[in-house]
C-alpha cells in the first residue's frame, strides 16, 4: 500500500532539507574555488609561457618565439651601463628591432646552456598580467595582455644589472 503524506512525514524531509541546504551551499563554494585555481593556474602557467618564449628566443636564437609571445605593439625602454661610463644609457626598441636581436645575440653560442631565466609572476587577472625575468642582461620587467585568448607582452622595461659595490 502506498503512504499517504502526512504532517509527520513532510516534517521528516523538511528536516533533510534544511540538512542537506549548507552542505550543497559548502561543496558549490569549494567547486568554485578549486575551479578558480585551476583557471588561474592555467592562467598563470600561460604568462609565465610568454616570458619563457621571449627569454629563450633570444638565447637560442629562436625569433619565432618573439613573435608568438611579443605583440607587435611593444613598447620596450632599457637603462644599461656602457663600459668607461658614469651612470646608465637609456633606448628604446621596437618589435621589429627585438626580432632581430633574437636573430643574432647569441648566433655564436657563446652564452651557455644555463644562463639565468628566472620568471616571477606577480599578477594574472582576467586580461592583464604582469612579470618579472632575471636574464644574463639584467633584470625586465613586464606588461602582459590578452589578445584571442592568448597572453602577450606588450611593455618591457629593463635594465642591466646594477653596479658593484
Amino acid at each position: 500500500m502506498m503512504e499517504l503524506p502526512n504532517s509527520r512525514n513532510l516534517g521528516m524531509k523538511e528536516i533533510e532539507m534544511k540538512r542537506l541546504i549548507p552542505l550543497a551551499v559548502v561543496l558549490t563554494f569549494v567547486i568554485g574555488v578549486a575551479t578558480a585555481l585551476s583557471q588561474s593556474n592555467d592562467e598563470r602557467d600561460m604568462v609565465r609561457q610568454a616570458v619563457l618564449d621571449y627569454v629563450e628566443g633570444v638565447y637560442q636564437v629562436e625569433p619565432a618565439r618573439i613573435e608568438r609571445s611579443v605583440h607587435p605593439d611593444l613598447s620596450k625602454h632599457g637603462y644599461w651601463r656602457e663600459k668607461g661610463k658614469d651612470g646608465y644609457t637609456t633606448g628604446k626598441m621596437s618589435y621589429a628591432e627585438l626580432v632581430e636581436v633574437a636573430k643574432t645575440w647569441n648566433k655564436s653560442g657563446k652564452r651557455p646552456k644555463d644562463a639565468p631565466k628566472e620568471i616571477t609572476i606577480f599578477d594574472v587577472q582576467d586580461q592583464t598580467a604582469s612579470a618579472k625575468l632575471v636574464a644574463a642582461w639584467g633584470t625586465d620587467y613586464f606588461h602582459l595582455a590578452k589578445y584571442n585568448g592568448k597572453w602577450m607582452i606588450v611593455n618591457v622595461l629593463w635594465q642591466s644589472p646594477p653596479p658593484k659595490n
